[in-house]
């Protein structure tokens, strides 16, 4: 998928990664819609580009998500990319794990995504094209203690978006997956459950932490590519 002149919706939009990837595809031509909860934010952010529109969006309420996506069809006709980058951590035992908050980010990491891609699937199927990207996680590759909650969330976006590859294919929609690592966010600080304990990685290296740019610079690349899954 080529990046300028796309239609690009960019869920979590007001900071850390998706702020810089809605960045990247502003400076490469895109048409890009915000979308996030931080209303005012959102507001200047979209002043600073060529050519976006700002809609504040809570990924857990389905009412929003409807809303997203036939605002932006109603400003601009179509969507091409859909990158749904909105999503929360957990940090804490599986013995301890709060099952309300466990709902909250199931919610957020996995049922907002999914709603996300039913409502823009019929759409990019009618196009012709389209494409969307699905951030992950490497820990859904892993098995860190402390992260069972959250990692279960990304492990079952995985299958979601991989199996929904292989059944968009013959519509010409592209469905892959972002793995990004450690990244310099607020992610952590915003995450819900006990605080994170490194100590828990015993004696392995502390990880490498990248910056936002660089993994919106990767997620860049896998929408230009189409290929099934990235990681940092």
């Amino acid at each position: 998928m080529k990046i300028k002149d796309a239609v690009v919706v960019v869920t979590g939009a007001s900071g850390g990664i998706g702020r810089t990837v809605a960045q990247w595809c502003a400076d490469h031509g895109a048409k890009v819609v915000l979308a996030a909860r931080s209303k005012g934010t959102l507001a200047a952010m979209a002043k600073e580009f060529p050519d976006a529109i700002a809609i504040p969006t809570d990924m857990r309420n389905p009412k929003d998500i409807t809303r997203l996506i036939k605002k932006t069809i109603d400003h601009y006709g179509r969507i091409d990319v859909l990158v749904n980058n909105a999503g929360q951590g957990m940090h804490g035992p599986v013995e301890t794990i709060n099952i309300n908050d466990y709902e909250r980010i199931m919610n957020l990491n996995v049922y907002g995504v999914l709603r996300a891609m039913q409502a823009v699937i019929p759409i990019m199927r009618e196009q012709g094209s389209g494409t969307i990207i699905n951030v992950s996680s490497l820990v859904s590759k892993n098995y860190f203690p402390g992260l069972g909650a959250y990692a279960s969330t990304k492990y079952a976006l995985n299958a979601l978006s991989l199996t929904a590859r292989q059944e968009l294919a013959p519509d010409n929609i592209t469905v892959s997956v972002m793995h990004p690592k450690m990244t310099a966010t607020h992610f952590m600080e915003n995450s819900l459950g006990s605080k994170f304990d490194m100590s828990a990685r015993g004696n392995r290296p502390a990880p490498q932490v990248d910056t936002p740019e660089q993994v919106a610079e990767k997620i860049g690349s896998l929408i230009e590519s189409g290929d099934a899954e990235a990681e940092m």
